[in-house]
């Protein structure tokens, strides 16, 4: 054998996956630092190494300490996570088309009956930004210590008890009991729904790990050259299918008076043109779904940008550290951004065109990549995940016509499929059909895995490679 019977395999879990040490007990840690270095193939030794998921019991490195002197034995998992928000990998840039956007409740204060027209948001170069902390948000802690019950009143009809009894009918319900759901008309469960649903079972979610999709080929594979030269079934990212995403992290947003929205339209009003903007604000618990959170928008900052009736061009921003560093004291943060797609209908009745429906799109393609951009800018600190993160919380507000040509406005999140596709520059939008985004060929340059969806049909669902999708 060429391993030696003395050694042990200790698990390595970081953002880009997990690997095996193999080491010996009674080498130093400060080896075991070496050797996670070097399978991991990292640009620095700013990372730690903790023996438990939430990154409690960090281990030490020390050149006189053994590694079984630290408790660590055959099969024992490490976490691996950055110091500082060190850049431990190269981080490629990107940009990209959407997935299934995610709808929201929008609940502006008010606003007039104005004209419409259609966006296409700008093109901007998309960076990762790492997550340099793992603390959890304050509504995250708050709704994580409720009991989530959905608590009924006694029926006078079907309980048979007193006053003080409890039976099926009368019982509370779990927050994400499917009937209530449908009975309130809530389409997608709220995130700590979902996550009460998957900690619900026997082993109370204590195998739970939620993980980002990742459409990169993972590195350090030694069984064949680097690709394009080589890929095997280990380091090639699974393909992708489509399909509805169950849950979202945000239920609703609120905007704190009507001005806001006001003055964001003025714009609008007075040139024809479309208007961008970053919505500033915090997130609070939103009473109306199960353990449900919203955003509450308290300022409209708007950027830098050159506006056509069809298009906005986002241009440099000299003063957002500054407008960051006046949000932070204000205790406020970025919790999304808002577009307008007005075009004028009758302008003597202040009506709008209305142009996003079931027949056409409600966000274009590029749209989508903008909000996948933005999300992934914008993580979420979440409990369950190897990295500290999973999905967002940032939302997209499109303010538009409705179907009664008045001015509306509409709330989505893309899924955790496209912020995947975008982060890893897998889509782009197609120039004849706003509506439908296009996922790039694999080349020599890059590896794209394959998309599918799904099409019902009266007897059966077929699956379909997709290259092009709406």
């Amino acid at each position: 054998m060429s391993k030696s019977l003395k050694q042990i395999t200790l698990r390595v879990q970081s953002p880009e996956g997990t690997k095996r040490i193999n080491i010996d007990p009674t080498d130093t840690v400060c080896s075991l630092f070496e050797k996670v270095y070097e399978e991991f193939q990292l640009n620095s030794f700013g990372f730690s190494l903790f023996k438990q998921r939430n990154h409690k019991d960090e281990l030490i490195s020390n050149k006189s300490k053994s590694v079984s002197a630290c408790g660590l034995g055959h099969g024992d998992m490490l976490y691996l996570a950055p110091v500082n928000g060190t850049l431990l990998w190269n981080t490629p840039t990107t940009s990209t088309a959407d997935s299934n956007p995610v709808p929201m409740d929008v609940t502006p204060s008010t606003s007039k009956g104005l004209p419409s027209t259609s966006t296409s948001a700008a093109s901007i170069p998309v960076t990762v930004r790492p997550v340099t902390t793992t603390e959890i948000d304050d509504v995250d802690e708050q709704l994580w210590k409720m009991d989530g019950k959905i608590q009924r009143k006694r029926d006078e009809k079907l309980c048979k008890h007193g006053a003080n009894g409890c039976c099926v009918h009368c019982s509370s319900l779990e927050p994400f009991d499917e009937n209530y759901l449908k009975e309130q008309n809530v389409k997608h469960l709220s995130f700590h729904s979902y996550l009460r649903k998957l900690t619900a079972g026997v082993d109370r979610g204590k195998f739970l790990q939620l993980e980002d999709i990742s459409c990169r080929i993972k590195r350090g594979c030694k069984d064949h050259p680097p690709w394009p030269r080589g890929i095997c079934s280990k380091c090639q990212p699974n393909a992708i299918t489509l399909n509805r995403q169950p849950y979202r992290h945000i239920d609703n947003v609120v905007f704190e008076n009507a001005s806001l929205v006001e003055r964001f339209l003025n714009y609008w009003r007075s040139t024809g043109h479309q208007r961008l903007g970053y919505l500033y604000g915090r997130y609070e618990i939103h009473a109306d779904v199960p353990l449900g959170i919203r955003a509450v928008v308290s300022a409209i900052y708007e950027p830098p940008q050159e506006s056509t009736r069809d298009s906005i061009n986002l241009l440099p921003d000299e003063r957002e550290p500054l407008v960051q560093e006046l949000a932070q004291k204000l205790n406020l943060r970025r919790v999304g951004w808002i577009f307008t797609d007005l075009i004028a209908d009758d302008i003597k009745k202040g009506t709008v065109k209305h142009v996003r429906n079931i027949e056409s799109h409600f966000l274009s393609a590029q749209e989508c990549i903008m909000a996948g951009h933005y999300q992934n800018q914008h993580p979420n600190p979440c409990r369950f995940s190897p990295s500290g993160i999973f999905g967002s919380k940032f939302a997209t507000v499109c303010v538009t016509g409705d179907d009664k040509n008045q001015v509306h406005m509409e709330g989505y999140q893309v899924s955790n499929q496209c912020m995947a596709l975008v982060r890893d520059n897998c889509l782009v939008p197609t120039k004849d059909a706003p509506e439908l985004g296009y996922v790039r060929e694999s080349s020599d340059k890059q590896y794209v895995p394959d998309v599918y969806y799904k099409i019902h049909s009266a007897d059966t669902w077929a699956t379909s490679e997709l290259r092009k999708y709406t």
